[in-house]
């Protein structure tokens, strides 16, 4: 018991990087958002859509998706989904390789669950995981509609109009929340003096 008290306290010391590394995405007061803000948020989103959508879904599989969704940033760190670089063209096998680095530094039981629950998400195959996968791109709209237009770089301005339908489109909830927000963004780039529906036209032709 001694050895899994420790072994569980050297794995929360090694989690403590999710609450210091910051990703591409700032809040609504200009600072910059970190990974576990991030999951937290996604963490309430789970728990408010839930109950709405057609098919149920096991809220606890969701929810200890959503915690370690994000847990193989803690060894890679951030890499935003529009990055051009070598870090992005190896972030699948570096995340595979975080993800067993992970598996082992736990307990085997323990290992094993989180290992299964990463392996859940990036096949993408259950009810669960698609919510998830769900939840997180709505997350990050949601987030830079909340922050300062001068936050926003050009290349995230069509993403108002692509990152959103198809991992939404499986439930209705979701994707009437997918259009909420994308009404949102385009309304945030619109008030920043952005032509809205010319990067619509633009990202749809695209």
């Amino acid at each position: 018991m001694k050895h899994q008290a420790r072994t569980i306290l050297d794995f929360l010391a090694f989690s403590e990087q999710l609450k210091r590394e910051l990703r591409h995405s700032w809040l609504s007061d200009g600072r910059r958002e970190s990974v576990a803000e991030h999951s937290w948020q996604m963490a309430l989103a789970a728990i408010l859509v839930a109950p709405t959508l057609e098919h149920p879904v096991d809220l606890l599989r969701v929810l200890e998706m959503i915690v370690v969704h994000d847990l193989t940033e803690a060894v890679i760190g951030d890499i935003p989904s529009f990055e051009v670089s070598d870090r992005q063209r190896a972030k699948r096998a570096r995340e595979e390789a975080a993800a067993r680095q992970i598996r082992d530094a736990l307990d085997a039981d323990a290992g094993r669950h989180v290992f299964a629950l990463l392996l859940e998400l990036s096949t993408g195959s259950t009810s669960e995981a698609k919510l998830v996968h769900a939840l997180d791109r709505l997350e990050v709209q949601i987030q830079h509609n909340l922050a300062p237009a001068e936050t926003w770089e050009a290349v995230e301005y069509p993403m108002v109009f692509t990152r959103l339908r198809s991992p939404c489109a499986h439930d209705p909830m979701l994707a009437a929340l997918a259009r909420e927000v994308e009404a949102d963004g385009a309304a945030k780039l619109t008030a920043a003096g952005i032509d809205a529906d010319a990067v619509r036209r633009a990202a749809n032709a695209a």
